[in-house]
């Protein structure tokens, strides 16, 4: 199991997003047990990103929308850092 560490950055991100697309409620909370459970699940398509945001990762919430993470293994931790839009966290 991962520790959620939510920066308060997604934390504005995250209210943010919940009020644009009330309708993916449910798909980002089940994103984030997922992530909680097994970052590595394939249905969360955990991938790293490079240039500027290297070093980072990302799942996938559906087709279009993203939240961006810093993963770390050996602590178990996972920092979450963005949540939006596939052009919006990849900024």
């Amino acid at each position: 199991m991962y520790e959620l560490a939510w920066s308060p950055s997604f934390i504005k991100s995250a209210k943010r997003f919940a009020k644009q697309h009330p309708e993916l409620k449910q798909k980002t909370m089940t994103a984030l047990m997922a992530l909680e459970q097994d970052p590595f699940q394939a249905s969360l398509k955990l991938h790293a990103l490079g240039g500027k945001l290297k070093g980072l990762h990302a799942i996938s919430i559906t087709y279009s929308y993203r939240i961006t993470l810093v993963l770390k293994i050996s602590e178990h931790v996972v920092t979450l850092l963005d949540i939006g839009d596939h052009d919006d966290v990849y900024r």
